[in-house]
């Protein structure tokens, strides 16, 4: 038979179920609050790929780097003088070439029309130039005959104004034929320093004439020798030693006066064109050493010319080649340039890191515990060169440090490696 149980019997019971319930609850809480409280695990990261650096302390050579190509010194643009049609060309890119080398010969029937119109004109203005001179020198040497003759009707009329002069005092002559003889002395006189003054005239109007004749001479002349030199140039021509690089046009083809025909350089003079960052640039200056690296040997050479505009974010800066050019050497060959900016003596400096900026702070991992672990540090940093950087606080020289890019493990202080 049943038998019924005691109601405290089942208070009891209820009682420690609701007391079993809070200690479980308050049981995961506290755990809750000390997992959350623990440090996560430091991970680990193979040393084969990380790359690492040494805090060192001595000279630091401060460069700049940068991409560009060997360049001819001199490079000459020939230019077509006149308008033409390209008839020939004689030799290709990359021919060496003479200052007289004919390069291509272009045709022009009008330009030689109108040269041989200049010389025919040219002709025919020295022949007017001859005519006229002898012209003019027929007038007055009838001009100075002319002179000559009142002269000597002059001189007899004044001998014998003197001589019935003399008669009459001598009163071998009468008063009138004196006077008479005075009177045509003195109207030839007076006509021989109208004739002296015509003669000077005269010769005055020659050179005149003459001149202005020979003015039309000189155009002819000069138009002529423009016609001529314009036909010569249809043979185009190197016009300074060097190597054909470019011909610019076509067989068949019409050219303007002004056009660019060929490009004509020596290739034994040659500098680098070297691009800077603009963020770099600031630093260079004219003069500065410099080195070029052809791939076939490093030439030694200095800062010529900067660029005062930036392009594209960089800065051509040319650097002029001193000494014996490598086998090799070419124009548009590309170099890689580097410029020294200045050696500071005594510098704490490491390699330079993936994010290493000039006067910035990183954080970087520090390598402890006799290189089983890193540690994220700070360290203030400050001048740059192409593979260096200075360290002005926050390592300490001998110190290790991982120079990788380390972004895969921020928001951690610490790193185990292995």
């Amino acid at each position: 038979m049943d038998i019924k149980r005691d109601e405290s019997f089942a208070k009891k019971k209820k009682m420690r179920r609701i007391v079993y319930g809070v200690v479980a609850l308050l049981l995961v809480v506290g755990v809750t609050v000390v997992l959350s409280g623990l440090k996560p695990a430091a991970p680990t990261v193979e040393k084969g790929t990380l790359w690492f650096g040494t805090v060192t302390r001595g000279p630091m050579v401060i460069e700049r780097r940068g991409l560009g190509t060997l360049v001819p010194e001199e490079i000459r643009w020939i230019p077509s003088q006149t308008q033409g049609r390209v008839e020939q060309r004689l030799i290709y890119a990359g021919t060496p070439v003479k200052a007289d080398t004919v390069i291509m010969i272009l045709s022009n029937p009008e330009l030689e029309q109108s040269m041989l119109d200049a010389e025919l004109a040219l002709r025919a203005a020295e022949a007017a130039m001859t005519n006229l001179r002898v012209q003019l020198e027929s007038d007055l040497l009838n001009q100075r005959a002319g002179a000559a003759n009142v002269e000597s009707q002059y001189n007899q009329a004044k001998l014998q104004a003197d001589t019935d002069e003399q008669l009459r005092r001598e009163q071998l002559a009468s008063e009138i034929v004196a006077k008479r003889s005075a009177l045509q002395a003195n109207e030839l006189k007076g006509r021989l320093e109208i004739e002296k003054k015509r003669l000077e005239i005269a010769a005055e109007s020659v050179k005149a004439r003459l001149a202005a004749q020979q003015a039309q001479v000189d155009q002819s002349k000069a138009l002529f020798e423009l016609r001529k030199k314009q036909y010569e140039a249809l043979k185009v021509k190197a016009g300074v030693d060097g190597v054909l690089q470019l011909l610019a046009v076509e067989v068949g083809q019409q050219v303007a006066p002004g056009t660019n025909l060929c490009r004509v350089a020596n290739p034994r003079r040659l500098k680098a064109e070297i691009r800077i960052t603009e963020t770099q640039a600031k630093d260079i200056q004219i003069g500065q050493k410099a080195e070029v690296d052809t791939r076939n040997g490093i030439v030694k050479g200095r800062v010529s010319r900067i660029d005062p505009a930036v392009q594209n974010g960089t800065v051509l800066v040319d650097v002029a080649l001193e000494g014996e050019l490598p086998a090799g050497a070419r124009p548009d060959l590309s170099v890689d340039g580097t410029i020294e900016i200045e050696r500071a003596m005594d510098v704490v400096f490491v390699n330079r890191p993936v994010q290493g900026q000039p006067n910035s702070t990183v954080t970087l991992f520090k390598v402890v515990e006799d290189g089983t672990a890193a540690e994220r540090v700070q360290v203030k940093l400050g001048r740059t060169s192409v593979n260096t950087i200075e360290v002005l606080a926050g390592l300490q020289v001998g110190d290790q440090v991982i120079l990788s890019d380390m972004s895969a493990q921020d928001g951690r202080d610490r790193i185990r490696l292995r």
